[in-house]
């Protein structure tokens, strides 16, 4: 049976996510779960990262079983479930990445504490076996089945490669939308979200709103402050509501920007200039290693960034061989200086 995720508009700027079977019907248990993530305050990407998620389980859990999806199957979901579950992701044709599969897996978790009305029991290890700490067992068990996920090695972008993306782009707007990326490290998300109040020309600085809806005001690069102010003055059509990023041509003119413009802008000039790896998320983390090569320290980049936690900020810390040498270098001078003067 194959299960989709649908997104209805409700009126008046409400909206609600659903998931129905092959006959189009909804299924109530799996649309009220969603629901409660919406009441909880979690963004609209997030409710549909998890709609997505639940889809795919669904349908995978319905060519095994016989059993109707319009009720919960309780008992019927066991740690085997997510193992099998698991195991046929990694046999697909183009398999998820760890990621993802990891992704899926936490969701079905949430959804279970969700109808279950008890957490999850966490494996705990102690004295070289497993615990669940204390806690009362679910109907059905489920464990933390997760798989390995290696670490990310992504490399920043070069100098030339940011010059040649950086030429291919025409309007003010695609300038701005960059440079708040290059210069001060903002998530696609938080470039759509920016309303015109968000941007304090005058002051100098941006109000950002990232995830979990923690706001950080950022101080705006003079050559960031003049794209964003040309834009306004030249290219913003009047009119055009609070977003601060809008559509410039066509029948969206003047409405905002959505995801899938701005990954369309970047495919497009990603063509263009023949800069493969120019994504959105790649330029944010150009803006972290510049920023650790000009001596920023971790703690104050990990509020540049809007991370919540360090460990978080230190992906980003990757070091070339040509940034090992250089340190070492510069080490190695230091400490004959200080020999010298002794």
């Amino acid at each position: 049976m194959k299960i989709r995720w649908q997104q209805q508009q409700l009126g008046d700027g409400q909206w609600r996510y659903r998931l129905v079977d092959s006959q189009q019907r909804e299924i109530g248990w799996l649309g009220r779960f969603l629901d409660q993530l919406q009441a909880r305050g979690r963004s609209p990407a997030t409710i549909r990262s998890y709609a997505m998620s639940l889809a795919n389980f669904l349908s995978w859990w319905g060519e095994q079983s016989t059993m109707a999806v319009d009720v919960a199957p309780q008992e019927c979901w066991t740690e085997q479930t997510l193992l099998e579950y698991t195991l046929w992701q990694g046999r697909q044709q183009k398999p998820p990445s760890p990621s993802t599969i990891n992704a899926r897996l936490a969701a079905v978790r949430q959804l279970m504490e969700f109808h279950f009305g008890v957490p999850a029991p966490a494996p705990l290890r102690r004295n070289g076996r497993f615990s669940h700490g204390g806690r009362r067992a679910w109907p059905a068990r489920l464990a933390r089945v997760a798989v390995k996920v290696p670490r990310r090695q992504t490399a920043p972008l070069s100098r030339e490669e940011v010059s040649r993306f950086w030429g291919s782009f025409r309007t003010l707007r695609d300038l701005a939308i960059v440079g708040l990326m290059l210069l001060n490290g903002l998530r696609a998300g938080e470039v759509l979200s920016l309303e015109q109040e968000d941007v304090l020309l005058s002051e100098g600085e941006l109000r950002v709103r990232g995830k979990g809806r923690r706001l950080r005001l950022l101080p705006l690069a003079p050559e960031t402050t003049q794209l964003l102010d040309h834009y306004l003055r030249v290219e913003r059509p009047a009119n055009s509501g609070r977003r601060f990023f809008v559509s410039l041509k066509g029948r969206a003119r003047g409405k905002p920007m959505t995801a899938a413009g701005l990954r369309s802008l970047f495919r497009h000039h990603r063509q263009t200039s023949g800069i493969e790896k120019a994504h959105p998320h790649r330029f944010r983390h150009t803006f972290a290693s510049d920023m650790i090569r000009a001596g920023v320290s971790p703690p104050a980049l990990m509020r540049l960034m809007g991370h919540a936690q360090i460990e978080t900020t230190m992906v980003y810390l990757s070091l070339t061989p040509e940034d090992v040498y250089r340190e070492y270098a510069r080490a190695v001078a230091q400490r004959v200086k200080m020999l010298e003067q002794r």
